[in-house]
């Protein structure tokens, strides 16, 4: 088993999550199995008792760990199936290590840090690298280790520690480390300056690693100087000096390990391509998996990476350019990460169905009517972003390209918000708005339409109101309350479906069941469930006793469909959520169209459905990238990477608005002027 560990230095929010998992592409991409783990410093045994607003979303695994939303990362990027043991916690290690002292394994031994701690460190990564993820049989070859924080906390020091000595454990040749560091440009001088990189590197041998690969994040591409200096200080060689400067979306990162993109437009590439060299575009190779062989000595085992999928869907998501608004409404919209797997599995979508993506971010709490007197016009802003109010003939036009194309509800827990997400609810099933609501999304909607259709003003949520006289969603029996870590309705869970013809079937290529993973500890009242079908609200979903709501759909709205799990841990780049495609395909008036995609393999091509659902091929070659302004700070955030991505500082972070980098070699490639094979 070879180990590649990322580390962090200077600051935090660098993006080590995404540099780790773009190694493991490129790695993947040589032919190699890799798998992934992600160290968490914090003394929580996981992360599903942490807040959103403070370490953005908990992602679910298929054996039900709540873990840190990288793992997502990982997941997406490199295909793979992860297990709680995957992410390793400071809470995780001293809880194995005290209940070994309570049985007598250390019996007469003074139980330290070192090497009791340590040691457990190390049995715990090589334990969990030859756990198969990849649905083969065997270990895989490669382990891509983050460890998060920064170097110099304190907390991560036993962690520091163990992997200093995991690396004499393993052996020369099986253990190498890339440390991703910040090189920033000062205003007043306008220069790279090295010294935070340096004093980083010296922190870190001073803790007994070494950095085999240094991968600066910077704005721009790392001046050659910058390197030499680099190189002779941190004693790294230029080779293995990787620059990671700022691009339009994450998928470009596996493609900057491999090429250093200089700053070209399109008209620029086409007018010099054609007169000059090839040299002359500043296309420079990184080739980052080499010194990765080399250090790891797998030279003979590796052959030469290609990563034309990843070429193909980065240029797709740079180039698209008819938009399709949704509706974000939820509790943490000031915080990106918070629904990061939401975000990612719409991006998917949007991509599918050759649309750009523009999420509409509406906090809940400013529907609601306590907000229209408190702060009015915080409440008309939220309610413009889903056109629900009248207005003038004259202000209609404007109106229009502002309304949300659909609306989705996220999951969340507690009361605060959660009648405006009905009135959002609400709204889209009145006004046939596509609506996706997701866990408590499905939840609202099912409230929403017992004190609309069903004449029940008090219809409740025990969770909001556990006095109400009419409990359409009630606490699980199984459930506990008095412990609150791993005691909900976790992980991979079957849902059959009993009516064939429904949406959500024919979405899901009209198969009888669908594996998805869940997080609640909520459920629909099943006692109340023969009155909501007499409504017209069908229950096309359940579990495996047929008396679990899995799944709503509303027959005659154009998609309205709610669902008790999250559809949005599964999605992948290559392997869209049927469930958001359908949402997006249904935004756009393409829903007739799907049913000629399939859902199951790589839906990224360079035909797109036309709003009539001809499927012509509408390829997007000549189209003017614009430059969004708007932010998360006033209501809009572009997933697709034409705007900025605000990062949690905790891992998974997207690459700010720069112009096009690695669409270049994209570009080149696609026009005859770069043969793939030869870079």
């Amino acid at each position: 088993m070879k180990y590649v560990v990322v580390t962090g230095g200077v600051v935090s929010g660098l993006g080590k999550g995404v540099t780790a998992s773009s190694i493991g592409v490129v790695l993947k991409a040589c032919g190699l199995r890799v798998t992934s783990i992600k160290i968490d410093p914090y003394l929580n045994t996981d992360a599903g008792t942490m807040s959103p607003f403070e370490h953005g979303e908990v992602f679910v695994l298929d054996d039900g760990g709540e873990v840190d939303l990288d793992l997502g990362n990982y997941e997406r990027f490199l295909d793979i199936k992860l297990t709680r043991d995957n992410n390793i916690t400071t809470g995780k290690i001293y809880q194995y290590v005290i209940n070994k002292e309570r049985k007598g394994d250390y019996l007469g031994k003074t139980v330290q840090v070192v090497p009791h701690i340590t040691d457990a460190i190390q049995e715990w990564i090589e334990r969990v690298a030859m756990i198969p993820v990849d649905g083969k049989e065997g270990p895989a070859d490669v382990c891509v280790i983050e460890l998060g924080g920064t170097i110099g906390d304190i907390e991560s020091m036993p962690f520091i520690e163990a992997l200093g000595q995991f690396s004499y454990r393993v052996g020369p040749g099986n253990f190498c480390l890339v440390h991703v560091s910040l090189v920033p440009v000062l205003n007043t001088v306008g220069e790279q300056k090295t010294k935070p990189t340096q004093h980083s590197v010296r922190g870190l041998r001073a803790l007994g690693l070494t950095p085999n690969i240094l991968a600066c994040r910077s704005a721009k591409p790392l001046e050659e100087n910058v390197k030499e200096k680099l190189s002779q200080f941190c004693h790294v060689p230029v080779s293995n000096i990787i620059t990671l400067h700022d691009v339009t979306n994450i998928w470009h990162i596996p493609l900057l390990l491999m090429v250093e993109f200089s700053y070209f437009s399109f008209k620029e590439i086409f007018s010099v391509a054609e007169t000059c060299p090839i040299n002359a575009l500043s296309l420079k190779e990184q080739r980052a998996h080499e010194p990765l062989i080399k250090v790891l000595k797998l030279k003979g085992f590796a052959k030469e990476p290609m990563l034309e999928e990843w070429m193909r869907r980065a240029e797709i998501c740079d180039t698209l350019q008819d938009p399709v608004r949704i509706a974000m409404v939820g509790k943490y919209t000031g915080f990106a990460d918070s629904y990061l797997s939401v975000l990612k599995a719409l991006l998917h979508a949007s991509v599918a169905c050759q649309r750009k993506l523009v999420v509409d971010w509406v906090a809940s709490p400013d529907l609601e009517k306590h907000t229209e007197v408190e702060a009015p016009e915080v409440h008309k802003k939220a309610w413009d972003l889903l056109k629900i109010f009248a207005v003038s003939a004259s202000h209609l036009d404007k109106l229009v390209l502002q309304a949300a194309d659909g609306i989705l509800v996220p999951g969340g827990f507690g009361d605060r918000g959660v009648e405006g997400k009905i009135l959002a609810a609400k709204y889209a099933r009145e006004h046939k708005v596509p609506y996706l609501g997701i866990c408590l999304g499905m939840q609202i909607a099912v409230i929403e339409i017992a004190r609309s259709v069903l004449n029940l003003p008090d219809a409740n949520s025990t969770e909001f109101n556990p006095d109400t006289t009419t409990p359409c969603v009630i606490f699980m029996p199984e459930g506990s309350k008095t412990h609150m870590g791993g005691t909900m309705r976790l992980g991979s869970r079957r849902t059959y479906f009993n009516v064939p013809n429904c949406k959500a079937a024919k979405l899901h290529g009209n198969a009888s069941f669908v594996d998805e993973r869940h997080r609640h500890r909520y459920e629909v009242n099943p006692e109340m469930v023969p009155e909501f079908e007499k409504a017209g609200l069908a229950f096309v979903g359940q579990d495996e006793t047929g008396k679990r709501m899995e799944i709503i759909e509303l027959a005659d709205h154009p998609y309205f469909i709610g669902v008790q799990f999250h559809p949005e841990f599964k999605s992948r780049p290559g392997k869209t959520s049927a469930l958001f495609l359908g949402l997006i395909a249904a935004s756009c008036r393409q829903l007739d169209s799907l049913p000629r995609h399939t859902l199951h393999c790589d839906n990224l091509t360079s035909r797109s459905i036309s709003n009539s659902g001809s499927g012509a091929t509408k390829a997007y070659w000549h189209g003017n990238l614009k430059k969004h302004t708007k932010s998360l700070a006033n209501g809009n955030f572009h997933s697709n990477g034409n705007g900025v991505h605000h990062s949690n500082g905790n891992g998974v972070h997207a690459w700010r608005l720069e112009r096009s980098t690695g669409i270049v070699f994209l570009w080149l490639c696609c026009f005859g002027h770069v043969n793939i094979c030869s870079c």
